[in-house]
């Protein structure tokens, strides 16, 4: 498995695996001051891996979009997800990223629309773009694992 795929797989695993606990009551809290979820944080991760890779790449989102569009950028949670669609994203959050790698591995990625997020980083290629994905994964993992504290006060 390419590395950096490796590593955001494995970060999302011990993610489910310290989220294992909570009820879908403490998934869709969203706590006073802030604007987002928990199970809104993984279903972002799964989005901005289809936009970032896929969309990027002219490529059709490997997932369906019912795991994309309530999970966009300038999106905030809408529904409350019960037990058994917290489990769809919690799926879709692990299957994405071995589908990103086995896509890697047979070459799908020929072209990528080169574009600069708001950070200031210019990504140029789907390496560059996995490696972005990276630090987007980190940013949303940080803010998981602070919700995590927030809801189970």
């Amino acid at each position: 498995m390419y590395t950096t795929i490796s590593t955001i797989l494995q970060t999302r695993t011990f993610l489910l695996n310290i989220l294992n606990d909570l009820s879908p009551a403490a998934y869709n809290q969203v706590p006073p001051g802030l604007n987002n979820n928990i199970v809104w944080n993984l279903g972002h991760t799964t989005a901005a891996l289809q936009g970032i890779c896929y969309l990027r790449s002219g490529l059709d989102p490997a997932v369906a979009p019912e795991q994309i569009l309530p999970f966009k950028n300038g999106t905030k949670p809408e529904v409350f997800y019960d037990q058994p669609a917290i489990n769809g994203v919690k799926d879709v959050f692990l299957s994405s990223i071995v589908q990103l790698n086995n896509d890697y591995y047979n070459g799908i990625f020929i072209s990528y629309s080169a574009w600069t997020p708001r950070y200031g980083i210019q990504i140029n290629n789907i390496d560059e773009a996995i490696s972005f994905l990276l630090y987007h994964e980190g940013l949303h993992s940080g803010y998981i694992m602070a919700l995590k504290k927030l809801v189970e006060l």
